[in-house]
């Protein structure tokens, strides 16, 4: 198949064009994936998350700088917010790492959230796969920045890390919301702020009350000073680039990679049942406007979501549907 075969070869336009067709739930797209799927499995994904604001992007930029100087190859999605007019990404990630644009060994794509949960897009999984057939060393996955929700991308990242930023309350919030167990590496942004100290401590003092960390790796806290200082900044960033390194290295070393391998791989697989399987029921249900009549029953106390669920399942399941 000549589409999978040039992107195989790397060629960024068809990868592009996959993204996107994957992106608008296009017929064939899923079939090229299948195609590509035996080829995956190479890259180091790395998963940036963090409250709005808090400077993934230039951190993300400062990354791809620092890969490309050791020669290897980056594929960034960065997932951006929804358009309200068009449903595309709003390409605010993309503009701060144009100094890269006209790099052959970086390919950046922007996808759009579209109002998925998890500061992700739904075709964020495929299109990491799709990076990983062209060959890219280390794929960049930033997150949209969607604050308490941003936890899916452990599904996805081998290395994940979260951006904290001083007086913005981040580490009440990385409490409230999970961040603390997804994170593989702290990164305090803008330390050249009041209150970095004092956040880095709350961070520690976090770390401190955990029982254990997964092959003995306790996620270091990095400080990130100010990007108007370039040559500070690069040398912050240059640290965290090699804290990557060093726990890829680690999940290696302690065969933990493959457990991180198998998660994934159970996430995408329920993922595609879902699509295959619920999807096609609800959209079949919206359509002949039973869903819409479920919802009033439930509204007027007329039955319960267990009883009609229950329903549906033995309807389209031939009656092989066992109870909780």
């Amino acid at each position: 198949m000549e589409e999978v075969k040039r992107i195989l070869e790397g060629d960024v336009r068809m990868a592009s064009r996959l993204i996107r067709n994957l992106e608008d739930n296009i017929p064939g797209a899923k079939e090229t994936v299948k195609k590509v799927f035996p080829y995956t499995g190479k890259a180091h994904v790395v998963g940036i998350t963090g409250s709005p604001g808090a400077g993934k992007s230039t951190l993300t930029d400062g990354i791809i700088a620092s890969v490309r100087r050791k020669g290897k190859t980056v594929g960034v999605l960065a997932v951006d917010p929804t358009s309200p007019f068009t449903g595309g990404a709003i390409l605010g990630d993309r503009c701060r790492m144009q100094r890269h644009a006209e790099d052959p060994g970086v390919f950046v794509r922007s996808l759009a959230s579209r109002g998925a949960m998890g500061g992700l897009s739904k075709a964020i999984g495929d299109s990491i796969h799709v990076l990983d057939a062209m060959g890219k060393d280390m794929i960049i996955v930033e997150t949209v920045g969607a604050g308490q929700q941003e936890v899916d991308i452990i599904n996805h990242a081998h290395t994940v890390i979260v951006v904290l930023v001083p007086g913005m309350g981040d580490a009440i919030q990385a409490i409230k919301a999970g961040i603390m167990e997804i994170a593989d590496i702290f990164v305090i942004n803008k330390a050249d702020r009041e209150g970095a100290g004092k956040l880095y401590a709350e961070v520690n003092m976090m770390l401190d009350m955990s029982p254990s960390f997964p092959g003995g790796w306790r996620p270091p806290v990095i400080m990130t000073k100010n990007i108007y200082d370039p040559h500070q900044f690069a040398q912050d960033v240059e640290v965290l680039a090699e804290k990557i390194e060093e726990h890829y290295k680690m999940l290696i070393e302690n065969n933990i990679l493959g457990e991180r391998q198998r998660r994934k791989a159970l996430y995408e697989l329920n993922e595609a049942l879902r699509g295959y399987i619920l999807e096609p029921i609800l959209d079949e249900l919206v359509r002949t406007g039973e869903f819409s009549q479920m919802v009033e029953q439930l509204v007027a106390k007329e039955a319960d979501p267990y009883t009609l669920a229950e329903e549906v399942a033995r309807r389209y399941m031939n009656g092989k549907v066992s109870v909780c």
